[in-house]
């Protein structure tokens, strides 16, 4: 039998994808609406982890990417529909994102460690202040209203974000387990050894970075697209950066598919205890501590009974 069968993860995994399949057949369209705005946070937890996780860069700002995916998406729209189409905004959303995410490569790889971190957390901080300061092309702090979505069909929204965020998945894991990934493994842990044993580790690192920037920016652009509108609080804000960030670590850091499971279960608790108000995120904040503390390998480690000693 494939050493595969023999894991608790693999059918673990394959229960939850089954769970998944059925979902919209029993559940309402409010459910799957939670659903789907979670499948979309998965991407952007599954991109930021390939470049924390395996490239060792403290990227404090997620939202700097999923933000210009976001906006140049919704303003193409706003400005050229209906004679541009939404897959045609969605594309371009993406491509000013890996754009974008170029730009900001170039200076920040040459430091690293906190400055990496400071100067990503910079880009978020002047992307909010562009999107103030040109209100009339991009709603300000009101929000862009976007005159077209995909669907409006809950079961379709739900499915589109299922099937992308197994694609984004699928191609980021399989990426960090190739012969890239594990440079940048080697690059995360000793970027000084990598470098003497030949690898160009800011060309890989720049790598992982375009391919993050490509999955933040197009998982940006298909939430507009469902949302039907863009705004700083859902796309751009710090605090939306913080909650990606935690759940990747919370869900297993260097994993991909962890980040996924804690960006899933960040959504799905919040919505469970929205009828306690304020202390709701106190909740949510102390659960994620106590995960990160006493089990550092983040979910998926508490599945294979790893605990911090």
């Amino acid at each position: 039998m494939p050493e595969m069968f023999k894991s608790r993860l693999f059918w673990i995994g394959l229960a939850t994808l089954l769970v998944a399949l059925v979902l919209p057949a029993y559940v309402s369209g409010y459910v799957l609406g939670l659903l789907t705005i979670a499948y979309y946070t998965a991407v952007f937890a599954m991109s930021w982890d390939l470049l924390f996780g395996f490239a060792g860069e403290v990227n404090f700002g997620p939202t700097f990417l999923i933000g210009v995916g976001a906006y140049t998406a919704g303003i193409l729209d706003a400005n050229f529909s209906p004679g541009l189409s939404i897959w045609l905004c969605i594309a371009a959303g993406a491509l000013a994102a890996v754009l974008a995410g170029v730009v900001l490569a170039l200076p920040a790889l040459r430091v690293s460690g906190p400055y990496f971190g400071l100067t990503t957390l910079v880009a978020v901080l002047m992307l909010q202040n562009f999107i103030v300061v040109a209100a009339g092309l991009t709603g300000g702090e009101i929000g862009l209203a976007v005159p077209d979505v995909i669907t409006i069909d809950a079961k379709a929204n739900y499915w589109i974000a299922f099937v992308f965020m197994l694609f984004s998945g699928a191609i980021l894991y399989g990426l960090s387990r190739s012969a890239i990934g594990l440079i940048l493994q080697a690059s995360g842990q000793d970027k000084i050894q990598a470098g003497a044993l030949g690898f160009n580790v800011t060309k890989h690192k720049l790598a992982a970075f375009i391919v993050s920037a490509f999955f933040s920016g197009l998982a940006g652009a298909l939430m507009v697209f469902y949302m039907g509108t863009a705004s700083v609080t859902t796309f751009v804000d710090v605090g939306v950066g913080v909650q990606i960030i935690i759940a990747a670590v919370l869900g297993g850091r260097r994993t991909v598919i962890g980040a996924a499971i804690g960006a899933i279960f960040l959504i799905a608790m919040g919505e469970l205890l929205r009828p306690l108000g304020e202390l709701a995120t106190l909740i949510v904040s102390v659960i994620a501590l106590a995960v990160i503390l006493f089990f550092p390998d983040g979910f998926l480690g508490m599945l294979r009974g790893g605990a911090k000693a």
